[in-house]
């Protein structure tokens, strides 16, 4: 993301009218689908693998973390620059990750499932090293001040690599929910050809998220700004929304991915104070994220998992719907559209905007059509079909479907942006002209040369008109020709659906995501948790089963989670179980304390016959002891 403003003169709107018969006349979504994923291959940072196929690209940023003791080589840089940014790179992982939740046998049909979940691995196995520890998270490698005064390719960088990180005393809230929130969403989407991974990955956003969410131990990531600790992200990535989108965004996604309950509950009761339920939002991208937590918490709701929040669903619910209404035209506060119909925003990369409203516009639209129900806007309701051709309407615009004919799309099409404001593309490859760039030579030679970049940024979604479809393609004009790693992630779900259709797939069943075909390598059967010799005992009636599931080092200190299940191996219904727990050093969920005793926990009142309860808890010593004090059986 560029920073230093230069005023540009905007070319005449010219009516390409021998290019519309084109344009106009169909897109290969397919096509569209395989060129925005080959985009992150050029957006690598570190060692690229020997499947790379954008081979005008090379290694680079190999020593990243290495002055402050931790391998930070890897991961993304964000947009036509050299500098990897946390949050940015996280919310990308996260809407790569929702596009294949939701769209995973669809993208499977094209053959690009297997490119897509690469492309979320890279950036995963980046988050999980920036994660070294429990109360450590780097959320920024390199400077923007110094990486933008020169223009360089990647693998010949001399700016300054130093490393950003929050911790006890530099906290980051909003920064570790959007990573808690990555891990958790892409853990789904390795779940079934990956299940290590996947468990190492959620064990990585529980530990982020326990940090976030709580300071018994430790007020890391607890009631700060990330960029309040990582100053120098302020110029680019400045987090104007604060943190509590992000806790309920993170909450959202650690349910989805474990079915806890404690996540679920964490959304119901902190919905209105955080804003879940108050915020009317027009827009969803890296900085807000409230649009896409009413959107998940509207689509709890429709699969009856509200329970006894669902008074407070349906206020976020009744949001998200604002937010749909507003895209469409037809709420109380609409958003903003150009002539040609694309939705605006500010005229600085407009397009993150389009590409993230369009994603949520089209899973609402096959959310409704899994329930069975309409939109509810106040000029009335709206069919779902009605959302899925809003979104439809925006993907064609970007690839062609405008008053200038132009795909937004490098690579797409005939018309497209040839003088992209980015670094590795505008300069010849090192693999053509070894010769090292300067830093300020890379301005005088390549970012001046007014001549189509010598590497095709193929799949790139750059920046895209202003408010009256006007476009300029010229490198200097960085608020539209810059692309961004978060323009293109929530288009790969939109590319799917539209490519492959609904299929009539309930889109409110569990998520299910297929193993890339082909598949390269059977699946690594998943780790078995330990089973710890449980404290506990039956009680007639009632079984307890305890199990470690998962342990961690932090600062010479050991911490173990445990998983506790109740099971109910009567005939009859019991109620009014009260459980004595003793040795409990930390915290605990899935319970309600009632004096010195435990009860069911508040979205349950009783356990039927033959059927099992679970709580968890974690702390640094062996299993707490748990028994039964009370029951009855009805």
């Amino acid at each position: 993301m560029e920073k230093f403003m230069k005023l540009t003169s905007m070319k005449p709107l010219l009516l390409l009218l021998c290019l519309l018969p084109l344009a106009f006349a169909g897109h290969d979504y397919g096509q569209a689908l395989t060129k925005s994923i080959l985009f992150f291959e050029a957006q690598r940072s570190g060692y690229l693998p020997h499947t790379q196929r954008v081979n005008w690209r090379g290694n680079s940023g190999l020593n990243d973390g290495k002055a402050s003791g931790v391998d930070l080589v890897g991961g993304y840089y964000d947009a036509g620059d050299n500098v990897k940014f946390g949050l940015p790179m996280a919310f990308t992982i996260t809407m790569m990750s929702w596009s294949i939740v939701e769209y995973g046998k669809q993208m499977a049909s094209t053959g690009e499932l297997g490119h897509a979940m690469d492309a979320i691995k890279w950036g995963t196995d980046y988050l999980i090293k920036a994660h070294p520890e429990p109360n450590v998270l780097y959320g920024e490698v390199g400077d923007g001040n110094t990486d933008h005064y020169c223009w360089q390719r990647p693998e010949d960088m001399t700016t300054d690599r130093r490393a950003y990180k929050v911790d006890p005393s530099n906290p980051g809230s909003d920064l570790a929910g959007e990573t808690a929130a990555a891990m958790a969403a892409a853990s789904m989407v390795f779940r079934h050809s990956n299940p290590a991974y996947s468990s190492e990955l959620l064990r990585h956003a529980y530990q982020v998220s326990f940090h976030s969410f709580y300071n018994s131990y430790t007020l890391l990531f607890v009631g700060g700004k990330y960029d309040g600790s990582i100053t120098v992200a302020q110029k680019y990535y400045r987090s104007v929304s604060g943190y509590n989108d992000e806790l309920l965004w993170a909450a959202a996604w650690l349910y989805q991915a474990s079915g806890n309950q404690y996540y679920l509950d964490y959304l119901g009761r902190n919905g209105d104070a955080m804003g879940g339920t108050g915020w009317g939002m027009t827009e969803f991208g890296w900085d807000v994220k409230y649009a896409g937590v009413q959107t998940l918490v509207a689509k709890f709701l429709m699969q009856g998992k509200a329970g006894h929040h669902a008074a407070v669903f349906e206020r976020y619910q009744q949001k998200a719907e604002y937010f749909m209404c507003s895209c469409l035209g037809k709420g109380s506060r609409n958003v903003q559209k150009t002539p040609g119909g694309l939705i605006f925003r500010q005229r600085w990369n407009n397009m993150q905007f389009v590409t993230s409203a369009s994603f949520l516009a089209t899973v609402y639209s096959d959310y409704l059509a899994s329930s069975g129900r309409n939109l509810r806007c106040s000029s009335g309701n709206v069919a779902p079909s009605q959302l899925l051709g809003l979104a439809k309407s925006q993907v064609d615009y970007i690839l062609g479907d405008n008053p200038r004919a132009t795909s937004y799309m490098v690579g797409y099409g005939n018309n497209y942006p040839r003088q992209v404001h980015h670094r590795a593309s505008s300069i010849v490859s090192f693999k053509v002209n070894p010769s090292f760039v300067s830093c300020r030579g890379g301005y005088a030679t390549w970012f001046s040369r007014k001549a189509s970049d010598p590497n095709l940024l193929a799949g790139a979604i750059v920046g895209g008109p202003d408010a009256y479809d006007n476009f300029a393609d010229e490198r200097d004009n960085y608020e539209q020709t810059e692309p961004a790693t978060y323009n293109n992630a929530p288009l790969l779900g939109i590319l799917a659906r539209l490519n492959g259709g609904h299929g009539g797939y309930n889109q409110l069943l569990p998520e299910n995501v297929p193993a890339p075909n082909p598949v390269v390598r059977k699946p690594t059967p998943a780790p078995q948790p330990k089973t710890t010799p449980a404290p506990a005992s039956s009680s007639g009636p009632i079984a307890i089963e305890q199990k470690m599931t998962t342990s961690w080092d932090a600062k010479g200190q050991k911490y173990y989670r445990y998983s506790t299940v109740v099971t109910n191996k009567s005939g009859k219904t019991l109620k009014d179980l009260k459980l004595s727990i003793s040795k409990l050093y930390g915290p605990l969920w899935g319970l309600t304390k009632v004096g010195n005793v435990y009860g069911f926990p508040s979205w349950l009142n009783s356990l039927p016959a033959g059927k099992s309860m679970e709580f968890v808890y974690i702390h640094s010593t062996d299993p707490a002891a748990v028994s039964v004090s009370s029951y009855n059986l009805a």
